[in-house]
């Protein structure tokens, strides 16, 4: 039998009141569990509807509220900034729609009041959804999304993934979801093209389950939203989701605080020199501001929205294209406020000549040999390709069957059908600890993955043998565990005499019974056979002189380091510890 279910931001919108605050009140009345995207069936909304009218009755006024307050009990501290429009980025796999969904956010949720009508291609928009702001960046794509991490921006708050309902997740979904994932920003999945005759929304649900998405009305904490971008169904709902999550992260930027923008998009026109599209994520950005950009400075000549009109400033959340600059920036710069024109000059000037410096000294491609050398690091970051699905389980099951050195962790970023692109590389080179490695079995590595390999000094590994790809990872995680201590019995002593000595301790006469005594090695005490202490050997001595070894069938003074409890009729062994260090 079929049970009508509401969300919680359902019931919020009917009592007129924002999601947050539903969900606080609740929560103070045990109610802790629910979030805004949580279903329930109308029993229970209709019973969560009555208690929160009931908690806002019995809760006292403002007024009395403060003069019930004890002045001496201290304040939550406040989040720092103003809430700010939340900056979103739309990946998926080639064809499930993404471009579609940009435009048709485009045309029903941005105002045309540009002349002709027409929303200028910026490279991201701002879409008003109930008054209220969502800078979208309109650049559909994982690619340009980990491009700007790779040069250390993290540019999104949250990323969209879109997954077609008549074809379910496919290989470039799950490598746009590795690419989010490793930005580690909440995830809305738009189930797109639902008015196909071939959809199958519940086959799609089951498929994200198993790659970790669980869906929300399934118990999980993935929020998916059923829509036909074509057709502009369950556009708003999506964008009323994007609202929510921002709403429950917390969004928020500082007009007046530092400056934080990145540029998304950069080229020459012909008629107003470069331009760069920037998102301001903090702080303000104004006309006749001195920036420098990555080897490019300027002051802001004009700044510009979508709508192609003049901006005075641009603030937290706020896509702009700013003109002005001395040259084309590249995606991914950072904006900089300087002082003055000199500041500038000199900064660029600086970052200039060091670019021509790393040109001229270019760090060689790292081998998979310098790889290994890396001693000091302890992680091993993956990107795995192969030829077909088939191929691909073989090398996944063999990477996962190696063995797990203490102080080594392998980590696979992400796994694929296909050849090794230059968006594997990127991937890689957003990882800011460990060692990264893409290995390939059976596949070809792309001209521009070479490149982008060399430039960032990651090592490509491809094999046609399975055995060969699992012998190099083994020997990777064996160098980077580090040498092996092998420990190995050299001799034993039986203590015969014990002599105290006054400023130098407690010596032990012995008798070397089997092997030698070695100053270097380590002992352990035996008392009746049982273990009593182990340690090393502070000194040995052969009658009055220092020795370095003493033979079985001869008798030397041995003084243990830190133990003076050793009695007469204990037995020393010594041990010596060698590294052995993997092939």
């Amino acid at each position: 039998m079929y049970v009508s279910k509401k969300r919680v931001y359902e019931i919020a919108r009917e009592l007129d009141v924002p999601s947050k605050d539903l969900i606080s009140a609740l929560a103070e009345m045990g109610m802790e569990g629910l979030r805004a995207v949580n279903t329930v069936e109308d029993e229970e909304a209709e019973l969560i509807r009555e208690l929160y009218l009931e908690h806002q009755q019995r809760a006292p006024a403002p007024e009395a509220a403060e003069a019930e307050a004890e002045p001496e009990r201290p304040k939550a501290p406040r989040t720092v900034g103003d809430p700010r429009p939340p900056i979103v980025a739309v990946l998926g796999h080639i064809d499930h729609g993404k471009t579609t969904l940009l435009d048709a956010i485009r045309r029903a949720h941005v105002a045309d009041e540009e002349a002709g009508g027409i929303t200028q291609s910026i490279g991201a928009y701002q879409a008003m959804v109930d008054g209220r702001p969502i800078t979208f960046i309109d650049t559909p794509g994982h690619k340009a999304f980990t491009a700007m991490r790779a040069r250390g921006a993290q540019v999104t708050d949250i990323a969209v993934l879109v997954v077609a309902a008549d074809d379910g997740v496919m290989a470039q979904t799950l490598e746009a979801l590795d690419h989010i994932r490793a930005a580690g920003v909440p995830i809305i999945v738009a189930i797109n093209k639902v008015d196909k005759a071939a959809q199958n929304l519940d086959k799609v649900k089951q498929e994200l389950a198993k790659v970790g998405l669980n869906p929300e009305e399934w118990g999980g904490d993935t929020i998916t939203v059923p829509m036909s971008a074509l057709n502009n169904e369950g556009v708003d709902d999506l964008l009323e989701m994007i609202v929510l999550v921002a709403d429950m992260e917390d969004i928020r930027g500082e007009p007046a605080g530092s400056l934080e923008a990145t540029v998304i998009e950069s080229h020459l026109d012909p008629g107003m020199g470069p331009v760069a599209t920037v998102i301001v994520r903090n702080g303000t950005l104004r006309e006749r501001d001195i920036i420098v950009v990555g080897a490019a400075w300027g002051r802001i000549r004009a700044l510009m929205d979508h709508r192609g009109q003049r901006l005075k400033e641009a603030g937290p959340g706020t896509p702009a294209q700013v003109l002005g600059l001395s040259d084309v920036a590249d995606a991914g710069d950072r904006v900089e406020r300087v002082a003055s024109q000199s500041e500038a000059k000199r900064l660029a000037g600086s970052r200039q000549q060091a670019a021509r410096e790393q040109r001229q000294t270019a760090r060689p491609l790292m081998t998979f040999e310098d790889l290994l050398e890396q001693k000091e690091t302890v992680k091993l970051y993956l990107v795995l390709k192969a030829s077909s699905a088939g191929a691909l389980e073989a090398a996944r099951s063999e990477v996962a069957s190696i063995e797990q050195l203490e102080g080594v962790e392998v980590q696979v970023l992400h796994e694929g059908v296909g050849g090794i692109t230059e968006s594997d590389v990127l991937l890689l080179s957003t990882v800011s600890e460990g060692r990264p490695l893409v290995l390939g079995f059976g596949v070809k590595v792309d001209n521009k993955a070479k490149q982008a390999a060399e430039s960032r000094g990651i090592p490509i590994r491809t094999y046609d043998i399975i055995y060969d790809l699992t012998e190099d990872v083994s020997r990777a995680v064996r160098r980077l565990a580090g040498p092996e201590l092998v420990e190995t019995k050299v001799g034993e002593a039986e203590v015969l005499q014990i002599f105290d000595i006054e400023s130098v301790g407690r010596v032990v006469g012995c008798a070397v019974r089997s092997g030698r005594v070695v100053r270097s090695g380590t002992v352990r005490v035996l008392r009746d056979g049982e273990f009593i202490h182990a340690g090393g050997i502070a000194t040995l001595r052969r009658f009055t002189q220092d020795v370095r070894e003493v033979q079985s069938g001869r008798e030397c003074g041995i003084r243990l380091r830190d133990f003076d409890e050793v009695k007469v009729g204990d037995v020393l062994e010594i041990y010596t510890l060698e590294e052995v260090h993997p092939e």
